[in-house]
C-alpha cells in the first residue's frame, strides 16, 4: 500500500477490486483509488467508466455521448426528466456539453451488492438512452448519413435502429417522442 491508500478506506477499494475482478470487468487503476474500464452494451456498445474511491465518498463517471450538433434543450430537458426517475446516478453535462452519469455516494456503497446495483444503472441508462439522445441530439446528422449510404449502396446496419424514422414521411412525429 502506498500512502495515498493509507488515507483511502482500504474495505473500500478491496470491494470495488474485487467486484470488478469478479464480474470480469477488465480494468486499470492508474493511480490508487481509481479505477478506469468499460461496460459493455448493445446500442451503446461500451459505455467508458471511472470509479472513484475517495477519503469520504465513492464517485462514478461513465461518458455517455457528445455535445448534441442540434435541438439543445430538447435534449437536456429529456434528460432532467429521466433524472427524475433514475436510481443512484444522474445525467450531468462537462463544460463542452458532453453527457455523462454522475454518481457520489458514501463509501459505505462500496459493497458488492451496491456496486452490482450502481454499475448495472450505469449501464442500463447508458444502454436505453442512447438512441433517443441520437434521435433528438443528431437527426439531421443520421438522417444524411443514411441518405448518403443508400444512394451509394453502402451498408446501414449500424443505422437500423432509426429505419422506422429515416424511411418514414419527413412530416411524421419527430423521433424520441
Amino acid at each position: 500500500m502506498t500512502d495515498f491508500d493509507t488515507k483511502l478506506d482500504r474495505a473500500a477499494l478491496a470491494a470495488v477490486r474485487d467486484h470488478l475482478t469478479e464480474s470480469g470487468i477488465e480494468y486499470e487503476e492508474p493511480e490508487p483509488g481509481m479505477f478506469t474500464f468499460a461496460l459493455p452494451g448493445e446500442r451503446k456498445l461500451q459505455t467508458p467508466v471511472r470509479v472513484d474511491v475517495g477519503p469520504h465518498a465513492l464517485s462514478v463517471h461513465a461518458f455517455v455521448c457528445r455535445r448534441p450538433d442540434e435541438e439543445f434543450e430538447r435534449v437536456y430537458r429529456w434528460l432532467l426528466e429521466r433524472n427524475m426517475r433514475m436510481y443512484a446516478v444522474a445525467f450531468a453535462l462537462d463544460p463542452h456539453g458532453d453527457i455523462y452519469l454522475d454518481a457520489r455516494l458514501p463509501l459505505s456503497a462500496a459493497n458488492p451488492e451496491e456496486l452490482d446495483r450502481l454499475l448495472g444503472s450505469v449501464l442500463t441508462y447508458a444502454d436505453e438512452s442512447f438512441n433517443s439522445i441520437l434521435e433528438l441530439g443528431f437527426e439531421s446528422s443520421i438522417r444524411k448519413e443514411w441518405e448518403w449510404r443508400k444512394l451509394r449502396g453502402e451498408p446501414t446496419k449500424n443505422l437500423e435502429a432509426f429505419r422506422g424514422w429515416l424511411e418514414g414521411p419527413e412530416e411524421a412525429a419527430s423521433p424520441a417522442e
